[in-house]
């Protein structure tokens, strides 16, 4: 597949297809031609804001998998990084600056895989660029800022949500359905864990500056999830917090969180040994989830009830799938206009509440209302 290369910003007027080929051919010599396909044109054609990790291991081979998007555009500060990208994908239009790639005309919506510290910015300018955003979690570090991003996004009436992918999975709509059938009985108690083990002070997770730590990396799933499956709002957290003398990321976070009708303890780390668990503990049985965040990890997804007597489990068990295909065909469909649930920022709003309440509860060693 041919190739289009944009390598100067313009973020003032709107650059078409055909003058990314012209620059293309005048800068690398390439007699480049890419008529967009009938197929493409009604599908969402994604572009990627910047070539982090995230987006070449999860969402640009969802994007690739989804039957109503296209990856059609790579965004980079250094125009050859993103060029090697395009090429490996396979993507039509490279662009040197990540405004070019919001002026362009052939670009719909972007993924936001930036640095945390970048999210509000960048969600923000792409809103106002008339883009649908799907931004990387966390897409703020603090819930009031959530609040500038939803101004951009009503003001330009585009879609902006926070890429929280497990609230596509149905083994989490399986879960929900289960508590609110009171399969278990009155839910009385939450436990969960997230861990992982990086030490590396060049990786983005522990550096403060860019938005670092364990609470905004993974901290972030515990009370996404187990808000999203009860409906409900924790009131109150205790918790402690602990950061790396050396890199100041807060490397354990240790929380108790009061819902309405039960209590929610959760830990996460980023120098633990790798962990992942999710369990709702009923007065009739009990419900646990063998791969809550990471889909398809150790044993497959599983979501296992268990009876009050641990004499009979009936398991649900997920196969095929893959929770950002599902992320991002929930969002094309949502951005052509269809019926169709998505991870709103008000939800998001609620969630970074309850991080912003740790973090507090963590400093003053007090109970912190959310």
């Amino acid at each position: 597949m041919t190739t289009s290369y944009a390598l100067k910003a313009r973020t003032n007027q709107i650059v078409t297809t055909d003058e990314l080929r012209m620059k293309n051919a005048a800068l690398f010599g390439y007699n480049n031609e890419h008529p967009f396909t009938d197929l493409e044109k009604r599908m969402l054609r994604f572009g990627i804001l910047s070539t982090a990790k995230i987006a070449q291991e999860h969402l640009i081979p969802a994007i690739q998998s989804a039957s109503n998007a296209s990856l059609t555009g790579i965004a980079s500060r250094k125009a050859s990084n993103a060029k090697k990208m395009a090429e490996r994908f396979g993507a039509p239009l490279v662009f040197g600056s990540y405004e070019d790639m919001l002026a362009s005309d052939e670009i719909d919506a972007v993924y936001i895989p930036l640095p945390t510290s970048h999210h509000v910015e960048w969600s923000i300018k792409a809103a106002n660029a008339g883009k649908h955003v799907l931004c990387e979690k966390p897409i703020s570090l603090k819930s009031s800022d959530i609040n500038k991003i939803i101004k951009a996004r009503d003001k330009n009436n585009v879609i902006v949500s926070e890429a929280f992918m497990v609230t596509y999975h149905p083994q989490w709509m399986k879960v929900r359905d289960l508590l609110a059938k009171g399969t278990i009985g009155t839910l009385r108690h939450i436990d969960a864990s997230f861990t992982y083990f990086n030490t590396d002070p060049k990786n983005m997770r522990n550096q403060p500056e860019l938005g670092g730590g364990a609470l905004p990396d993974i901290g972030v799933y515990p009370t996404v999830t187990a808000r999203f499956a009860t409906g409900l709002e924790p009131k109150r957290v205790q918790a402690s917090v602990e950061f790396d003398p050396k890199m100041k990321t807060d490397r354990y976070a240790n929380v108790l969180a009061e819902f309405p009708g039960f209590n929610m303890t959760f830990y996460v780390s980023t120098q633990m040994g790798n962990r992942q668990t999710m369990v709702f503990h009923g007065d009739k049985g009990f419900i646990e989830l063998s791969a809550p965040f990471n889909s398809n990890l150790y044993e497959g997804d599983e979501v296992r009830v268990h009876n009050a007597g641990h004499s009979e489990t009936r398991t649900y068990r997920y196969t095929g799938l893959n929770q950002y295909v599902l992320e991002i065909e929930a969002f094309a469909k949502a951005a052509a206009g269809k019926k169709q649930a998505l991870f709103s920022l008000e939800e998001s709003i609620l969630n970074q509440r309850v991080i912003d309440a740790i973090y507090k509860s963590g400093k003053s060693g007090k109970w912190q209302n959310v």
